[in-house]
């Protein structure tokens, strides 16, 4: 890890679309290319992991960090998202970000914002079921994030593998060029993927936590030993979790990698996910299978073959 010294560039804070917009522009006047790294902040070494994939990938790297009000539902925890700017600001320094795109709600949203992206296949499984016009608030955020910043690479963690699926599947069926990359999750000793929530967390809530994680690699296990019913693949991760006792599980599944749906195929990638509340707080996880399934690298955008 790089320290903070005053010798270090701090990167340019831009809080509107067209001010944005201009740098990027001047930035590939130049002949140099752009990575994205979207984000809401209260960055931690997941979000670093990121970053360094985005500096291996273009010229120069931007971060954005947005808590985004589109992508939230009637009691989800949008009031309460963790917000330190000052401390993502010290994090995009050590890693020598270019530039941040920092805007406010009324900077992204019209106060009468009525269009929207919608994808009709892919949102409506796990996530679609239990966090309703999610993922239309994601895909809308992110394509006006492409359009402001015309990145060549975008950027996206694995634990949201369902979100990068449904971002993929955006850029390809509208045209979009830029490439999409998927970045492994990045964990504590104990299993638990990092994620900016993780500090709500109670010690016992913490230390259970872990075990969806358990649950999934339990998953796993089961479909390399040959197991193909689905049903039988759950109950197996399940029970790993049924001693959780401040734990709440939302769902657990195995579904084809491509079509997030059943019948499961072998020798084609799967995807074992799964959703909790520890104590209220929301987590999710999942295990990609053959492991860099997701990850891409060849482009999966309008340009690809």
């Amino acid at each position: 890890m790089r320290e903070f010294n005053q010798d270090q560039v701090r990167p340019l804070v831009y809080e509107t679309p067209m001010a944005m917009h201009a740098w990027s522009r001047e930035l590939h006047s130049s002949g140099r290319t752009l990575a994205l790294v979207p984000t809401m902040g209260a960055l931690h070494e997941g979000h670093r992991s990121l970053l360094r994939v985005a500096r291996e990938s273009a010229d120069a790297v931007i971060v954005s960090i947005f808590v985004n009000p589109a992508q939230f539902g009637p009691g989800d925890d949008y009031g309460r998202y963790p917000r330190s700017l000052d401390a993502d600001l010290a994090i995009c320094v050590q890693e020598g970000v270019e530039a941040i795109y920092a805007p406010s709600p009324e900077a992204v949203y019209a106060a009468n914002h009525s269009t929207w992206v919608v994808e009709e296949v892919l949102a409506r499984p796990m996530e679609g079921v239990y966090r309703s016009g999610h993922f239309r608030g994601v895909l809308t955020v992110v394509l006006k994030l492409f359009h402001v910043m015309e990145p060549d690479v975008a950027v996206f963690g694995e634990k949201d593998a369902q979100q990068a699926l449904l971002i993929r599947r955006m850029v390809r069926d509208l045209d979009v060029p830029i490439e999409i990359r998927v970045a492994p999750t990045i964990r504590d000793d104990d299993g638990l993927a990092l994620s900016s929530r993780n500090r709500f967390l109670n010690a016992e809530e913490r230390r259970q936590a872990a075990a969806l994680y358990g649950a999934l690699k339990a998953c796993r296990e089961r479909w390399e030993a040959g197991e193909q019913d689905a049903g039988e693949i759950r109950a197996a991760g399940l029970k790993l979790l049924e001693p959780c006792s401040v734990m709440e599980v939302q769902y657990l599944e195995i579904v084809d990698l491509e079509t997030l749906t059943l019948p499961l195929r072998q020798g084609h990638p799967v995807i074992m996910s799964g959703a909790v509340l520890a104590g209220g707080i929301r987590l999710i996880d999942n295990i990609i299978h053959p492991p860099g399934a997701l990850a891409g690298g060849a482009n999966q955008g309008a340009t690809s073959s």
